[in-house]
């Protein structure tokens, strides 16, 4: 009692292959679609509508932004131990990704947060503006998380 199973132990930090990255895929396929709407058919949009549309991109922001990390977090608890990971802070997360190429730059990231914690405030027409504005900059950031993912998950 109290010790760890030694097979265990022996298989902790093998290559999980069996991350999903189709709800990731999914997420930030859907975000792209709504700033691709929203951004190419602005013109186009009555101006009764432009909230509404805005509130869509907030929404898929927020999925896609929820899955991001977390499965940077299962990538990097399967793939370098659930011990860096487990009880740290965001910062510290995205830190840990930057060092194992899933990520460029933790400030960004930082930002994205910063913005996903707006979300619950974008009943203000300025915050929301600001954080649908975040939410277009992050879709290529949730692509390049994919890519990275997609690349170090064989």
């Amino acid at each position: 009692m109290g010790h760890e199973n030694p097979s265990r132990r022996k298989t902790r930090h093998f290559r999980d292959t069996t991350l999903d990255l189709g709800s990731l895929e999914s997420a930030t396929a859907t975000l792209e679609r709504s700033v691709f709407a929203a951004t190419s058919l602005h013109a186009a949009i009555p101006e009764a509508l432009r909230d509404t549309v805005r509130s869509g991109i907030i929404q898929n922001f927020e999925v896609a932004y929820e899955v991001s990390w977390k499965m940077m977090k299962r990538w990097l608890s399967a793939n370098v131990g659930p011990d860096i990971v487990n009880g740290v802070p965001r910062r510290e997360l995205f830190r840990r990704a930057a060092e194992n190429g899933l990520i460029a730059d933790v400030d960004l990231w930082m930002s994205f947060h910063a913005a996903r914690n707006e979300t619950s405030h974008t009943y203000d027409h300025g915050r929301a503006a600001e954080v649908a504005t975040v939410a277009v900059g992050f879709a290529p950031a949730a692509r390049a998380l994919l890519s990275a993912l997609r690349a170090r998950h064989g």
